[in-house]
This record gives structure tokens, C-alpha cells and sequence, in this order.
């Protein structure tokens, strides 16, 4: 009875999926199975990708209502940092001091939420003390990194710019120039500089709050543990920064690429938190500002991306376990592939890549499963279901919703992140891979449906895959019946062809696949 009122409840849905399976399969009819089994792993890489930027994007919109449409550029600049990470680790290594120092001043909240209260920063300074605290921070900061010691490539210059360290890091001739050595400020006058400037940014921006925080009503340890613990991170990573960069840089490239993945995804957190916290808290019930804010930090984030590392694509290159040549590739078993370490397998008579086409999908399992773990078996996961239902329902239950909401955000985020660094290696890095990337989401996400976690990972797939035999039907072409004519899909149809399954599915289903009526 319950499977008779599934699929009536379900018709069209099934239906749909019906098609779209028979549209595959008459797909595989035309191809070489070698071709189909290929291009099926090539889009199944494709929709891995692109899921993780759309389940971020979900999980942020579903329980946020935000439309963050700077995650492209996010998941762009996950790719960037992981290939500094990878590539240049002493340049990452130089940049732990003062990220840490200055960090640590957003780590006294409770202290700025306090101070924010007293009656000397009421009134109208409290309009006037921000801003002038801001450009103040922003002088010390820009004064003291401007003689900071950090190793860095030339974009200008050819022979030193990520174009040339990739390449030659791909032929196992990553070599780091001498570390920098400290200007015109002594290092004692850096360091308490660094953490001057970001005591009193951390503090100004507090400012914008007073009066909406809740104040505690003692401090206590806990109120000081982060701030000293990023001081003291801070103070270890400078002194041994030397040591820290050659054990990087010796170390094997299958463990320095987990920890590009590690810092990428945290580093997307981070941003993830702090945007939320600073930029996106104050605007939730204005949702043109969001939109207009998001597309500015998105615009914002591009360009410093060609300013850091330049306008030129390049490739990541690939851990040793995925970047195997030689005599006994390509591998023709994964026993193989593991002895060998063969950057490509014959499949069914077809050459497939290891990692484009095997480890990321695998990925974007694990991922998918993980997440939907969470969602559904932890407290947080119940807490950000029940937010997506019904939000002030959730508040009245006393749970600090706004602490949930950034953790959503910095985990969207991440996710973004995380596609970055692992399509760095994959497709390569380019100033817009994240524009293409988050039109390939929305796309998805309308398929699926905006809200649904399993609707973006559906939407995803499709995507993927429909991207993927559509570039293959245009290299053999698909024949006309009963006619001679063979018509091979141009590249622009690619991009079309994806919108067009969504416009199909929209009309039909105005929720999206998996989409609920709201």
C-alpha cells in the first residue's frame, strides 16, 4: 500500500528519470563500450566537482536564505591556495605568522562584546569609532606587511611566475629560493605590530554589534584560550619557520598534497566563518544587499587572485600516487596502478586517468555520504534540519542559532574549497574555473531542487554527465535517421544543452527533482 502511494505521489518524478535513463542508454548504443565506460567516469568527475559546490550552496541557502554568489570565487580561491600549499610551501609557511597574530584578536569576542557596551563608545562616536578603528588597523597592517619577510613568485616575471614553478615542479624541479630576510622593521616591532593591528580591527569590528550581542556575564579562561592559543601559534611558526618549510618541502608529495587539501578546506572555513560573521549577520533581512554584496566579494576576490598569482592558466601538478610514466604504464589492473603509481589505466581497451576519473569521484562519495551522515545522524545535522523547517521554532527552543548558521556557512564553504584544490590537478587553475563552476551548480541545484541535499548531488550527476556525452558525440558525431548526414554538437551546445534539461525539468516540475513545495 505505502509503494502504491509512493508512486503515485511520485509519478512524474519517476517518469522523468525514466526518460533521462533511456536517453543514457540509447547513448551507450551508439558508442564503443570502451568510449561509453569513459565518458560515463568523465562525467561522473564533472558531477563530483560540481557537487561540491552545490551542496555547499544548498546547505547555505536552505537554512540561511542566502544566495552566495561569491562561492565560486571561493571554491577558485580554494584551488589557489591549495597550489601554493603544494607548490610553494615556504611562501605558506612565511604566511602563518601573520595570519595567526592577526587572527588572534577575533578570538577575545567576548572581551570586544563587553568593551562594545560601555557608555564611552555610545552615542554618536559609535558611528565615527568603527570606521576610524578600521582605517587605523588597516594603516599598521598595510605599514607592517609591506616589510614583512614572505618568499613569493613574480606574476610579471615569466621565468618566476606560477606558469614556470608549476611546470618545472611537474618535472620534479621544484626548487624554493632563499628565505626572505627581514627590511627596514626589526622583527620584535613586526610581530607586535601584526598583533596591534589585529587586536584593534577585531575590535572595531565588534563595534558595528554593540548593543545586539548578548554580553556575558564574567569572563573566564575559555573567553582567552583562542587568543592565546593563536599567540602562540603565531610565535611557533616564527621561529621555527626555516625548520617547517624544509620538512614541507622534503616531505613525500602524496602527504604534502593531503595537507594542501587540509589547509585549502580549512582556510575555506575560515572565510566561510568570517564572512558570515562580519558581512553577511547584519544583511539577513535585506536580500538584494546579500546578492549585491556577494557579487561584489566575488568580483573583489578575482581580482586579487590575478594580482597574486596572475591572469595565465596553469596545472596543478599531481602526487607522486597519481603520476606514474614509464614502461609499465599505463596500469592495466589497480594492483598495478598501486605498484606503479601509473597516472592512467587501460579500461575496457580505453585509457582512462587514475585520478581524474577514479579518485574524484571516490571523493565525491565519500563526501556525499559523509555530509549525509551528518545531516541525518548527528545533533548538529537535526538542528540544521529542523532551522531549514521552521527557524523560530529553533531559537525558541534555546539553541544559539546564530552560532549554527555560521557553522552552516563555513561548511558550505569548505565544501567550495575542497572541489577547488581538487580540481586544481584535475581541469587546472584559472581566474574564472569558479564562475563556470557555480553557473554548472545552479544549474544542478535548479534540476534537484534548491533545498535538497540529494537534489544537488542528482542535479550534479546529470550535469556532469550530460556535459560529458554531449563533448563526446561531438568528436564521433550522432548519425540522423534515415538520412546520411551525421551531426556533430558544437561547444557552445555543452553549456546549452545543460540549461535546456533544466528549463525541460522546471516546466514540469517547478520544485526541482527532489525539491519540496515550500
Amino acid at each position: 500500500m505505502n509503494l502504491s502511494i509512493f508512486f503515485r505521489k511520485n509519478l512524474m518524478l519517476l517518469a522523468i528519470l525514466a526518460v533521462l535513463a533511456g536517453l543514457f542508454a540509447a547513448a551507450a548504443n551508439g558508442m564503443e563500450s570502451s568510449d561509453f565506460v569513459i565518458t560515463l567516469l568523465r562525467g561522473l568527475s564533472v558531477g563530483s566537482l560540481t557537487f561540491l559546490v552545490a551542496s555547499g550552496f544548498s546547505l547555505i541557502f536552505g537554512l540561511l536564505d542566502v544566495l552566495n554568489l561569491a562561492h565560486g570565487t571561493l571554491f577558485m580561491i580554494g584551488a589557489y591556495i591549495g597550489w601554493t600549499v603544494y607548490v610553494r610551501p615556504d611562501t605558506f609557511v612565511d604566511l602563518l605568522t601573520p595570519l595567526a597574530l592577526v587572527f588572534s584578536g577575533f578570538m577575545l569576542g567576548d572581551v570586544w562584546t563587553i568593551l562594545s557596551t560601555r557608555s564611552l563608545f555610545a552615542g554618536g562616536t559609535k558611528r565615527v569609532l568603527p570606521w576610524a578603528g578600521i582605517l587605523v588597523s588597516a594603516l599598521i597592517l598595510v605599514g607592517v606587511l609591506r616589510s614583512y619577510p614572505v618568499s613569493i613568485w613574480n606574476p610579471e616575471d615569466y621565468a618566476q611566475s606560477p606558469v614556470s614553478i608549476s611546470y618545472l615542479a611537474g618535472q620534479g624541479q621544484n626548487i624554493l629560493p632563499p628565505p626572505a630576510a627581514f627590511g627596514s622593521i626589526s622583527p620584535l616591532l613586526a610581530l607586535a605590530g601584526l598583533l596591534l593591528g589585529g587586536l584593534l580591527l577585531a575590535f572595531s569590528l565588534s563595534l558595528f554589534n554593540a548593543g545586539k550581542q548578548a554580553v556575558s556575564k564574567r569572563l573566564g579562561w575559555r573567553s582567552f584560550a583562542g587568543f592565546g592559543a593563536f599567540l602562540l601559534a603565531g610565535i611557533v611558526f616564527f621561529v621555527f619557520n626555516d625548520a617547517l618549510t624544509a620538512f614541507l618541502a622534503a616531505l613525500n608529495t602524496n602527504w604534502l598534497f593531503l595537507t594542501a587539501v587540509t589547509v585549502a578546506v580549512g582556510a575555506g572555513i575560515g572565510l566561510g566563518a568570517l564572512m558570515e560573521t562580519t558581512l553577511i549577520r547584519p544583511l539577513y533581512i535585506r536580500p538584494i544587499y546579500q546578492l549585491m554584496l556577494t557579487i561584489g566579494l566575488s568580483a573583489i576576490g578575482i581580482e586579487m587572485v590575478r594580482a597574486v598569482w596572475g591572469r595565465p592558466e596553469f596545472t596543478m601538478p599531481r602526487p607522486e600516487l597519481f603520476a606514474g610514466t614509464g614502461e609499465a604504464c599505463p596500469a592495466t589492473s589497480l594492483s598495478d596502478w598501486w605498484q606503479y603509481h601509473c597516472s592512467t589505466m587501460i579500461l575496457l581497451d580505453g585509457r582512462i586517468r587514475v585520478y581524474n576519473e577514479i579518485f574524484v569521484p571516490i571523493v565525491g562519495l565519500v563526501v556525499l555520504a559523509g555530509v549525509w551522515m551528518l545531516l541525518q545522524r548527528t545533533r548538529l545535522g537535526m538542528v540544521i534540519r529542523a532551522g531549514v523547517q521552521d527557524r523560530e521554532m529553533v531559537e525558541a527552543l534555546g539553541i544559539n542559532v546564530r552560532r549554527v548558521f555560521t557553522l552552516v556557512f563555513a561548511l558550505g564553504v569548505g565544501l567550495a574549497a575542497l572541489g577547488g584544490v581538487l580540481a586544481a590537478p584535475s581541469i587546472g587553475l584559472s581566474n574564472m574555473m569558479g564562475e563556470s563552476f557555480l553557473l554548472n551548480a545552479l544549474i544542478a541545484l535548479a534540476i534537484g531542487g534548491l533545498t535538497s541535499y540529494p537534489g544537488a548531488a542528482l542535479g550534479s550527476l546529470l550535469v556532469g554527465l550530460l556535459q560529458q556525452f554531449i563533448i563526446k558525440y561531438g568528436q564521433i558525431g550522432i548519425p540522423i535517421p534515415f538520412t546520411d548526414i551525421i551531426f556533430k554538437p558544437t561547444p557552445p551546445i555543452v553549456p546549452a544543452s545543460t540549461i535546456l534539461l533544466m528549463v525541460v525539468v522546471l516546466l514540469i516540475l517547478p520544485n526541482g527533482l527532489l525539491g519540496k513545495k515550500e
